[in-house]
């Protein structure tokens, strides 16, 4: 089930709202839909997250169902449905990527970030969580970092480390 964070009503910008009206042109009519997915990427770029409301104006924005666009944004991990860090570490937390020590990665981050899972550090810049198989098992333990989504292999703490004050230098 959908945990909502907010109920507050959210305003679109203007430039969202144009970015809207590009994006639904480059379907036939009657096709609407298939706008969901870039939509929800450009309120998130806007809001940095996905509020039930937010979700409920894009749902009457496209003339479909709330519930349709929550099936969306809970299914894929790309969406972040409670507010998030600038930069948020998505560990592997699979098999191949355990068996040579994601766990201890993640662990790691806790500690590092002062965290947990799914929490934002109180300046605002990091979250981190485990997420399902990043594709790159003959090279783990692995994590990306969003939004734009890089990626680092074979971690360990020390490149933990440096990669989180990277980040904080940015």
């Amino acid at each position: 089930m959908l945990k909502v964070e907010e109920q507050q009503p959210v305003d679109f910008s203007s430039a969202l709202l144009s970015k809207f009206e590009e994006i639904v042109g480059r379907y036939p009519e009657g096709k609407q839909k298939s706008a969901l997915l870039p939509f929800l990427h450009e309120v998130q770029a806007e809001q940095g997250w996905l509020s039930a409301s937010a979700m409920d104006r894009v749902a009457a924005y496209l003339n479909i169902e709330p519930i349709e666009v929550y099936e969306v944004a809970s299914f894929y991990s790309m969406y972040f449905l409670k507010p998030s860090g600038k930069y948020v570490l998505e560990v592997c937390r699979t098999g191949p990527c355990c068996l040579v020590g994601a766990e201890k990665v993640m662990s790691h981050i806790e500690q590092k970030l002062g965290v947990k899972e799914n929490t934002v550090t109180p300046d605002g810049l990091f979250s981190w969580r485990g997420v399902e198989c990043l594709a790159a098992c003959g090279f783990g333990p692995v994590l990306q970092i969003g939004p734009d989504y890089t990626f680092y292999e074979n971690l360990d703490e020390q490149k933990v480390d440096e990669l989180i004050e990277n980040l904080r230098n940015k």
